[in-house]
């Protein structure tokens, strides 16, 4: 699933391609939307909001999309050839004189009000690259549940929206905790939300993440995607459990050396 700093590089993209004159295309390809043609209205701002991308139209309608795990956004010139998959795929189409936007395999899009944007944004924390970003409002939330485990609260949007598998598992990682202990055993919880923000801010504008002092391929994360490789700080052999059973791709990595278990003797796995 793409994670904030993600969502963040699309939406930029989106709105330098679609911001600046009129619809010349638009064909909504999902039941709800099927009879929707907004040909001639203009793009006013494409807004990332946590892993949410909001598209403002104008006369207030705002066009709601979330990738989940296989969506994807795709923007062509008007000769190239389309590459994002088959035609069967496809969900959205946004054209204007100079470009296209096509949305494939999108779980979620829905049309509203601008005004109405709350309602399928409204329950998100703060946003680790929004304007409303507020670190102590993001360690109050995180801190509401102190029994929680530091993964799972982190994976939470409603406690500070933008973090997805990678970032849970670099941020515990950094902070050499062990994704399963709780919050309240988590010494300067307030370093939480401010590392966080550090790392989506570094790689926002990055095609690659790094969150190592190395740009080397296959150094560049310190945990995420190593399972059964050597810890680039002590050597212990890195593993992986799911974070939630209930959930699914939640897989988390972590070095049981630098991240000891909980006090509590939990171990996972």
């Amino acid at each position: 699933m793409p994670e904030g700093d993600t969502v963040w590089r699309l939406a930029q993209r989106l709105h330098d391609a679609l911001t600046g004159g009129p619809l010349t295309r638009c064909d909504l390809r999902v039941p709800q939307l099927a009879t929707v043609d907004l040909t001639g209205r203009g793009v006013l701002d494409v807004l990332p909001r946590g892993k949410h991308l909001l598209t403002r139209f104008e006369g207030g309608l705002t066009l709601h999309s979330h990738l989940r795990m296989d969506g994807a956004w795709k923007i062509y010139a008007p000769a190239e050839r389309w590459r994002g998959g088959p035609a069967h795929q496809i969900r959205a189409i946004l054209g204007t004189a100079d470009h296209t936007a096509v949305g494939y395999r999108l779980p979620v899009l829905d049309l509203l009000r601008t005004a109405d944007e709350s309602r399928v944004v409204g329950h998100l924390g703060p946003d680790l690259l929004g304007p409303d970003w507020d670190p102590a409002e993001a360690l109050r939330r995180l801190l509401a549940t102190p029994e929680r485990p530091l993964g799972e609260a982190l994976l939470d949007q409603r406690n500070l929206a933008g973090i997805g598998n990678v970032y849970k598992s670099e941020l515990c990682f950094l902070l050499g905790a062990s994704p399963w202990l709780p919050l309240s055993a988590l010494p300067r919880p307030e370093r939480v939300p401010t590392l966080a923000k550090k790392l989506l801010e570094a790689n926002k504008r990055r095609p690659a993440r790094i969150t190592t002092p190395s740009a080397r391929p296959d150094r560049r994360l310190w945990v995420y995607g190593r399972a059964g490789r050597p810890c680039l700080r002590c050597g212990t052999e890195v593993r992986t459990a799911d974070q939630d059973p209930t959930a699914e791709e939640r897989v988390t990595y972590w070095c049981p050396t630098c991240q000891p278990d909980p006090p509590d003797g939990h171990r996972a796995g």
